[in-house]
């Protein structure tokens, strides 16, 4: 009876360690090289069960002050474990852009591919899905 309680005590544990280690909760951060140099996107995310809030800062273009890009709420967000889903819709001028991401998330890693529709480029936008890794 010992080694039992033993084994699942253990098990709890490990289960425990992996839940926290891929709490998506925080700020994700994603740099890459633009035309006019370093382009930081910024995702700040808060889970609650299965539900996903949050915001997307950077990678859709201007719309802030000076052309800085403001952030924008994600919709549709949910997590199940390590995979988490969620929309982002951006406005160009009358132009309806929703971005659909997917993926999963680890300790220190959130990778997701993004597909996106709408902008007059049709599904994809002409590009296909694209990889995405923020870090923690």
């Amino acid at each position: 009876m010992k080694k039992l309680f033993a084994i699942a005590s253990g098990l709890m544990a490990v289960s425990a360690l992996l839940v926290l280690g891929a709490d998506i909760d925080g700020k994700w951060t994603r740099e890459t090289q633009g035309k006019n140099g370093p382009q930081t996107q910024i995702l700040t995310l808060k889970s609650d069960g299965g539900k996903l809030t949050g915001t997307m800062e950077g990678g859709g273009g201007g719309g802030g002050k000076g052309g800085a890009p403001m952030p924008v709420a994600i919709s549709d967000g949910t997590v199940a474990g390590a995979n988490v889903s969620f929309k982002v819709v951006r406005d160009f001028g009358g132009n309806s852009v929703t971005q659909t991401f997917k993926g999963t998330v680890s300790a220190t890693e959130l990778k997701l591919t993004q597909d996106t529709e709408g902008g007059g480029g049709g599904k994809g936008g002409g590009k296909g899905p694209q990889e995405l890794v923020f870090k923690k």
